[in-house]
């Protein structure tokens, strides 16, 4: 074989090899899960994802250990004015170079027909789904302690913060 040959064969393996060792634009901050108690058949996941891409990305589901079904729900307010959680099958867009919340009271990750009791400090296993990034498995510790707006992400307001 020719160095040429050899260069070709080397450089177009490397093309294919690279996208594998490309880095995911999509990070997870602050991830937590809560149930509403001990008997419980349903609860939530909730964190900041943050795309630092170039495009928007699209949150298009979510699978974990801990339930029968693991959807992506939405609080909404119906013509009554009564809030209502909403199945969203088209998912959570995440904005090029910003965030996206996934909070109580908003979009969140639900839990339908857990398998099994969640406990303070207990630990789920959680893999988000996204359009370009792919799958992205995380450990989300559960919180039963964690105050409705605690961690909530002020944006522009970091000072006085550790890292």
């Amino acid at each position: 074989m020719s160095f040429k040959t050899i260069a070709l064969a080397a450089t177009t393996a490397l093309s294919f090899a690279l996208p594998a060792f490309a880095q995911s634009a999509i990070t997870v901050e602050d991830p937590y899960a809560r149930v509403a108690g001990k008997m419980a058949k349903a609860g939530a996941a909730f964190m900041v994802i943050e795309n630092s891409g170039d495009e928007d990305d699209r949150l298009i589901s979510a699978t974990s250990d801990v339930a029968k079904r693991t959807e992506l729900h939405t609080h909404k307010e119906n013509a009554e004015g009564h809030m209502q959680m909403l199945h969203v099958k088209e998912g959570f867009v995440i904005p090029a170079g910003g965030t996206h919340a996934l909070a109580r009271g908003g979009d969140h990750v639900m839990f339908m027909g857990l398998t099994q009791g969640l406990d303070h400090g207990d630990i789920v296993n959680v893999t988000l789904i996204f359009e370009k990034a792919g799958e992205v498995a995380l450990e989300i510790p559960v919180d039963l302690e964690r105050k409705a707006d605690h961690g909530a992400m002020k944006h522009g307001d970091h000072a006085g913060h550790g890292n």
